[in-house]
């Protein structure tokens, strides 16, 4: 199983790679969102630095979900999703190695980029490490959630917006602990908290995410 699970991943890594405009459409978004906000709000990092942990998250999310339609799409176009319905590994095991391909394509570049967007809203030192540390958690739920909302949408027309729907109230629990996690370490209060609650997301994510997804591909399919 674990050959498998690995086998899913090489291959939509190497799928990603044959199409870098869409793994860099996402990065592009992240960055420009995050660097055009101040723009607006103005210089004055004093303004700035309250708001660096709640701009940061949601475009973060914002360019999460920009990929999700990419997460099955592919494999239902070309025939691939119907082979993976018949294989004899278990269809949650497979899901898994796409969510995970899928994190390490649309989720990582975020957190890579994370600390020098952060340096625009004065972040420094621990709420900086804090910023990345809460990425780091939160964006492979982002991707769990969203490939259940992917898997659901499946063959739909509009499935962009239902996806959008379906995905961005589960997405707020995330949001809300990742920002809040960086406040707190800016305020200096505990953070122990805000990061255990986003690890006991990321855990049930992967639990439950894979199996959900899984089920949602079969009555999409069918």
């Amino acid at each position: 199983m674990l050959a498998a699970l690995r086998s899913v991943v090489v291959r939509d890594l190497t799928l990603a790679l044959r199409q870098r405009s869409d793994v860099m459409t996402t990065l592009f978004f992240f960055v420009i969102v995050v660097s055009l906000f101040p723009l607006g709000v103005g210089p004055e990092l004093d303004k700035l630095r309250p708001l660096a942990a709640g701009v940061v998250w949601v475009a973060a999310l914002l360019a999460s979900m920009l990929s999700l339609g990419r997460v099955f799409a592919h494999d239902y176009t070309d025939g691939t999703l119907e082979q993976l319905l018949v294989s004899p590994q278990p269809l949650s095991l497979l899901v898994l190695g796409k969510i995970i391909a899928h994190w390490i394509v649309s989720g990582v570049p975020l957190v890579v980029m994370a600390p020098l967007l952060g340096l625009q809203y004065d972040l420094w030192g621990r709420p900086l490490a804090v910023l990345v540390l809460s990425l780091l958690l939160g964006t492979p739920v982002l991707s769990a959630i969203g490939a259940v909302g992917a898997a659901l949408t499946l063959g739909l027309r509009g499935a962009s917006v239902l996806v959008a729907l379906l995905v961005l109230p589960l997405y707020v629990p995330v949001l809300i602990f990742g920002a809040g996690a960086v406040d707190a370490a800016a305020s200096g209060i505990d953070i122990e908290g805000h990061l255990s609650l986003l690890g006991a997301f990321l855990l049930v994510s992967l639990a439950l995410a894979p199996w959900a997804a899984a089920l949602a591909l079969r009555v999409s399919m069918e």
